[in-house]
């Protein structure tokens, strides 16, 4: 079948339709599935608005809006993920996953599902290891602490992930997996973001508890997005023995959504000609969310998860044949995920702004069905308690008890990543810094524009859409660095910016080659990664 990836959407999701039915209009090609690797900004209204973190002026309404109130429909399948970009208080209501709207599915902070037997998996947000071992314990309204820190990965996800033992096919990050640059043509990343030198030269950009799950999980092929440029990469994982088959991962970070970029890439992906349209439960993943829901940590609690060094009476929490086969007798053998989207916010009506519409703390009726289904903790219910039992002795007094304390409530346990940030780069790649324009924004502080009555000045006229080829392997020629380091030989086509006879390309309107927006100080870095459109130009 066929699946489009997309990398950072920021709204404009009408620009990404449209984008895919110039495409089956002019190449007769029509995409089975659409996945979107974060940044996907659902957005309902002016309170959605305010839960973004991102300075006042990238507050924009964009288009979701028509999608969650039907005024429109996704013409194909979309599924995605989280970013740093988002209207954390939305999907914060789907923290197992759901729909926003119809034909639209966020896969939760981590999820898995299956499409005509394909399987895909995600992960949320991105690594801040200050974060990494608290407990989703974030909710609306936020504070300028919070409406960032909502969005950072947890280790809770990550260790349910790495309790996976069966194959992936697809599995997508938002930010990309630490030291995979290696695995690509480094030399040619580096010309076209040379702000990137220091963290690649010192190994610090990226996420490195990605980095471990593409090492545990070695899927086919992994999607991400978030630093706004196309790179291409080939990963030939270790064997474990000899018995075990050898197997790669095809890397692709797409870049973002907007004109004389190369934001889409279509795949052909071997599916199952037998399975149904409808998306569907993964069975594993959801034995796996049974098995750990007893972990599930919704305070600021430092916690470790539970791991073979003596201190924890058992570590392995991933699940048996016979636990699987029992999932599927709860579900009568039938894994369609239910189409039981619900409307749980006001819509955006451009003809009445309500500018002073504020965030509130919701439970969504999709998660409550899921959690009493499979009989799992709901996280946003969880959070209630906690905050009346908390107002009940005053919150500052509790949140400093639970300052330094780990799952066994021990403050001694060491944790598997650092918690400081004195391996990472001074200057953090992964955020729009909001003290950069002058202060911290104020978060009541918000722009409905661009409305639909003044629309992005631009069109699917500018798309840039690439087939990709059966193999997205980088050549042994690209994947050498300017000090000639010796990188995996993927015997494949060449990716990046350069043209390959295998390739199905389609024309490029607009744009240099590289998609360069010409910003490289590493002080602005952020911002030139989150770039307006006028500035790609």
């Amino acid at each position: 079948m066929k699946v489009a990836v997309a990398g950072c959407c920021h709204g404009a999701l009408d620009k990404m339709y449209e984008t895919l039915e110039l495409l089956q209009r002019r190449h007769n090609v029509r995409p089975d599935l659409l996945l979107c690797c974060g940044d996907f900004q659902a957005v309902r209204n002016e309170a959605d608005l305010r839960c973004m973190a991102v300075p006042a002026k990238y507050r924009h309404m964009q288009t979701f809006y028509r999608y969650y109130s039907g005024e429109k429909k996704a013409p194909v399948l979309t599924v995605f993920i989280g970013g740093n970009h988002e209207a954390s208080n939305h999907l914060q209501e789907l923290p197992y996953g759901g729909w926003v709207a119809p034909n639209i599915y966020y896969l939760g902070y981590a999820g898995v599902v299956r499409f005509r037997g394909v399987r895909i998996g995600g992960i949320s947000g991105i690594f801040k290891s200050h974060d990494y071992r608290k407990g989703h314990f974030e909710c609306p309204p936020y504070n300028q602490q919070t409406i960032r820190s909502a969005y950072h990965v947890r280790n809770i996800e990550v260790f349910k992930l790495k309790q996976l033992k069966r194959p992936m096919d697809i599995f997508m990050s938002h930010d990309w997996p630490r030291s995979i640059y290696h695995y690509g043509n480094k030399k040619q990343l580096l010309k076209m973001k040379s702000f990137f030198r220091q963290e690649v030269e010192s190994n610090t950009l990226g996420n490195p508890a990605a980095s471990e799950l593409l090492q545990h999980l070695k899927p086919t092929y992994w999607f991400s997005a978030h630093l706004h440029v196309k790179f291409a990469a080939f990963m030939q994982h270790e064997t474990s023995s000899k018995e075990e088959l050898p197997k790669a991962t095809k890397f692709l970070a797409l870049d973002k959504c907007l004109p004389h970029r190369d934001f889409l890439q279509i795949i052909e992906v071997e599916h199952d000609p037998n399975a149904g349209d409808s998306l569907e439960y993964d069975a594993e993943w959801i034995a796996v969310l049974k098995a750990t829901d007893s972990l599930v940590n919704v305070t600021q609690n430092s916690w470790n998860m539970p791991e073979k060094n003596g201190l924890h009476a058992k570590w392995d929490y991933s699940v048996t044949d016979e636990a699987i086969e029992e999932v599927l007798e709860e579900l009568n053998h039938n894994l369609t995920i239910p189409c039981n989207f619900t409307l749980t916010a006001a819509c955006y009506d451009p003809s009445k702004p309500q500018k002073n519409m504020q965030p509130v703390h919701t439970i969504n009726p999709q998660t409550t069905e899921f959690c009493a289904q499979f009989g799992l903790t709901d996280i946003n219910d969880r959070i209630q308690q906690a905050k009346e039992e908390g107002s009940g002795r005053g919150e500052c007094e509790q949140e400093e008890e639970e300052e330094g304390m780990d799952s066994t409530g021990s403050a001694e346990e060491p944790s598997e990543y650092n918690t400081d940030n004195s391996g990472l780069s001074s200057i953090n790649p992964d955020e729009i810094m909001l003290d950069e324009e002058g202060g911290d924004e104020d978060l009541s502080t918000c722009s409905v524009d661009p409305s639909p009555d003044h629309p992005p000045e631009f069109s699917t006229s500018f798309s840039d859409i690439r087939i990709m080829p059966d193999s997205m392997a980088v050549s042994s020629d690209d994947a050498m660095d300017s000090n000639n380091e010796d990188l995996e030989k993927s015997g494949g086509s060449k990716q990046g910016e350069e043209k390959s006879s295998t390739e199905r390309r389609l024309k490029r309107i607009g744009g240099d080659e590289n998609g360069n927006s010409g910003i490289k100080k590493i002080k602005r870095r952020n911002q030139a990664i989150y770039a307006a459109e006028e500035e790609d130009k």
